[in-house]
This record gives structure tokens, C-alpha cells and sequence, in this order.
């Protein structure tokens, strides 16, 4: 059974929400405030955590950023300001999806497991889309049962990528994870010419790309 951590510091709507995802089958944990949620993110194992925005003790996105790094499970924001430059601080800082207040449950549900499938689908060590295959394990991609020579560079990003498949990857934060083999920092044109050619190792089409899929003004994602 998948526990959710739900830290929103509305206690009606939090406990509404908690009632009916516990009726779906979830065990749910209840937080009302940043430092209640923390707390039990430390003590507690979870599998996924719905986060307020604007918590009276503290801010949702910097929270988030604060764990990202130690925690993999899926963070999905509560908000009422679903703007695109709240949306973007917000991939930047790790999580995985927006759901805009008011929302219905029955909306929530469905998010919820879509984006526990995809957190599972990524988890093992192989990982299949369409043509594409990647074995974590020994560090090889193959497209129709061939393999494709990618540099360590190319591998890096594609792994990035797949193993936050759903999710917009801004620039930055591509910049940030990749280094070259020497410590040197990738810089912006690099990061777009190794992304043509890994396009064209991989798609059919790079000019019309099914798995490497550019989100204009802010980064990439992988998948349709």
C-alpha cells in the first residue's frame, strides 16, 4: 500500500483530502505545517508527498528543494497561483506535477497513480519505451534491438531524462547535473549540441523527436 504524505497547514482540507484517498486504498499521513512535514519525512518511509505551496511556517518550494536531493518519491504542489512562473520555480526545485486548488479528488486520484506508474515504471533496472531500451546496469541503450553509441555525456542526459520521465527538466537544472568527464561545467550551447546528437542516435526523425521533447522557454521532458 502507498503512503502519502499530504503537508497542508488548511486542517479541513487536509483532512478531507486524507478521508477520501484513504477510501481509494492509500495510507495517508497528515503534516500542518514545514516542520511537522519534515519530521516525518525523516522518521517515516513515503512513497509520495502532496505539498502546500504556502505553509504558515514556511515556503513549499523552498521545503521541496530541501529534500529533493534526499528523497526520490514524487512530490506533486497544492496551489492556488498555477501561473507559468510558479510553475517553473517549481519544476526547478524538483517537484513533479501542479494541481490547482480548487480540485476535485477524483482528479487527484488519477494524477496520483499515473505518476506513482511512471515513479515505478523508471525504478528497475531496465527500461523499455516504443523502440527504445536502456539497462541501467551496464550502461547500454539500444533503439530496435540495436545498440546506439552514446557518449558518457549523451548517456548521462538520457538517463536523466528517462528516469524523470514525465516531468520538464529545466535547462538549468541540466546544467547542474551535467559535468563532463573532466569537472568541467557544461554550458548551455553544449548542453543543445549534445542534445542534437543524441536526437539524431535515437529518433527516427530528430527533426520531429517521439522521446527527447523540447518545452519551449523552460527545458526538456521525455516521452509524448
Amino acid at each position: 500500500m502507498d503512503k502519502i504524505l499530504i503537508v497542508e497547514d488548511d486542517k479541513i482540507l487536509n483532512k478531507g483530502v486524507s478521508f477520501a484517498l484513504k477510501k481509494y486504498g492509500y495510507e495517508v499521513i497528515s503534516a500542518y505545517s514545514k516542520a511537522e512535514g519534515k519530521q516525518i519525512i525523516l522518521n517515516d518511509k513515503i512513497d509520495f508527498l502532496l505539498l502546500d505551496i504556502n505553509l504558515h511556517d514556511g515556503n513549499g518550494l523552498e521545503f521541496c528543494k530541501e529534500v529533493r536531493d534526499k528523497v526520490d518519491f514524487p512530490i506533486v504542489f497544492f496551489t492556488a497561483n498555477d501561473t507559468e512562473e510558479d510553475m517553473v520555480k517549481g519544476f526547478e526545485t524538483g517537484c513533479d506535477d501542479y494541481i490547482a486548488k480548487p480540485f476535485s479528488v477524483e482528479l487527484l486520484k488519477h494524477k496520483i497513480n499515473a505518476i506513482l506508474r511512471r515513479n515505478n515504471s523508471v525504478n528497475k533496472n531496465i527500461f523499455e519505451y516504443k523502440s527504445l531500451k536502456l539497462d541501467f546496469n551496464r550502461m547500454l541503450v539500444s533503439i530496435d534491438e540495436k545498440e546506439a553509441s552514446l557518449t558518457a555525456t549523451e548517456y548521462k542526459l538520457l538517463e536523466l531524462l528517462v528516469k524523470n520521465k514525465g516531468k520538464v527538466i529545466t535547462k538549468e537544472v541540466l546544467l547542474e547535473k551535467l559535468w563532463d568527464n573532466n569537472g568541467n561545467f557544461v554550458d548551455e550551447n553544449t548542453l543543445s549540441v549534445n542534445i542534437r546528437r543524441l536526437r539524431k542516435k535515437i529518433e527516427r526523425d530528430s527533426k520531429n523527436p517521439q522521446y527527447i521533447i523540447t518545452v519551449f522557454g523552460i527545458g526538456y521532458t521525455f516521452g509524448e
